[in-house]
């Protein structure tokens, strides 16, 4: 099975951690994010992996290295000269993830204990284009779901603004989005279509701007399980805490 690895981000918000190396490599208590998002994926079956990298890329692939990479058939989606963004970064990996299975994306930055097996075969027993993790949690942006779990849009708590435009949310589920995916590879040609050239975008939009017109799904499993977004100072002090 196919996985992803979005290891590419600055890490702007870990400084000063991140000012001589990646966010991947920053260590919750004593293991790199990236080892520990390497070796859930692999308990779950994935073995075919990619990793984008831009940040200190040069360090990701010696630590790669250094490591055998972990058994593992992985590869370097180099991102190095441009940094592509999410939809960007999924679309440059296409000869990587394209074929006839669906692939897993999993933030770097995400810590979790969920079945990823389990989310996996679900969107596969779909009619999905994609299947997005969520979770009722408090934060300013959400999806907006309806009764059957289809994405019906976004809103911002904040600013009040919903996508599209016009749409009523207050029938929607509310829910956050938990940075891991799966997607089937029908999704490639309407990357290819929404980007129109372009070679930097985020998936988010993507999903937003085309869920009236293709399927995708949130996946909110009916067990709790543990998530951490360790890409901010206080929730890695938390991981820390966590994984001690």
């Amino acid at each position: 099975m196919k996985a992803m690895i979005f290891a590419a981000g600055l890490g702007t918000r870990l400084r000063p951690l991140t000012n001589d190396r990646p966010k991947a490599l920053v260590e919750v208590a004593g293991v790199t994010m990236l080892e520990r998002v390497i070796r859930r994926i692999a308990e779950a079956g994935f073995d075919d992996i990619t990793i984008n990298i831009h940040h200190f890329g040069n360090k990701i692939i010696e630590f790669l290295d250094n490591h055998d990479r972990f058994g593992l058939d992985i590869h370097i989606s180099d991102e190095r000269e441009l940094l592509l963004d999410t939809g960007g970064g999924i679309l440059q990996a296409r000869p990587f993830l394209d074929g006839n299975e669906p692939f897993l994306v999993h933030n770097a930055d995400i810590l979790t204990d969920l079945d990823l097996k389990a989310f996996y075969n679900a969107h596969s027993e779909s009619d999905a284009v994609a299947s997005v993790l969520v979770k009722q949690r408090d934060t300013q942006r959400y999806f907006l779901l309806d009764d059957e779990n289809r994405l019906r849009g976004w809103i911002h708590m904040g600013t009040g603004e919903v996508r599209p435009a016009g749409l009523d949310p207050s029938p929607l589920r509310h829910r956050a989005f938990g940075g891991i995916h799966v997607i089937s590879p029908a999704i490639f040609p309407l990357l290819e279509q929404y980007a129109a050239g372009r070679k930097v975008f985020s998936i988010t939009p993507f999903y937003i701007d085309q869920c009236d017109q293709h399927i995708f799904h949130g996946y909110e499993p009916a067990d709790d399980y543990l998530w951490l977004d360790v890409g901010k100072p206080d929730t890695l002090e938390c991981a820390n805490r966590q994984f001690s």
